[in-house]
């Protein structure tokens, strides 16, 4: 707040000093989840796994069609698929989780609910 004693200029420094405190608080608190990259990064893993199932499906029913080895193609495709697909996701996930780590640090322990209420 500016003191009725200062001068113009010296209440509109401090109001600058208040308002840059507020924002790096702000900026402090921000929460990962409200971060967009956060979104874009579930929707190419949900592609991703979509896209790895969708593929070995494919691979499987070609190999089928040219061999004629049905069913067994088409299953040998899903499993290979499903396997490419959940390992692709599961180390994006980790890239994604160093990611917020380094940015926002480690979250604090979980609190302890064993029913003390």
């Amino acid at each position: 707040m500016p003191q009725p004693e200062d001068t113009r200029e010296e209440a509109l420094r401090r109001l600058d000093k208040d308002l840059d405190a507020f924002d790096a608080k702000r900026k402090a608190q921000a929460s990962p989840l409200g971060d967009a990259r956060a979104a874009s990064d579930g929707y190419r893993m949900l592609a991703g796994l979509i896209g790895g199932l969708l593929g070995g499906l494919g691979l499987g029913w070609t190999f089928d069609h040219f061999v004629h080895t049905s069913p067994w193609g088409l299953i040998s495709g899903l499993l290979l698929g499903l396997g490419v697909s959940t390992y692709a996701a599961i180390r994006n996930a980790s890239q994604m989780s160093a990611r917020m780590v380094e940015k926002y640090g480690t979250a604090p322990p979980a609190p302890d609910t064993d029913g003390d209420e």
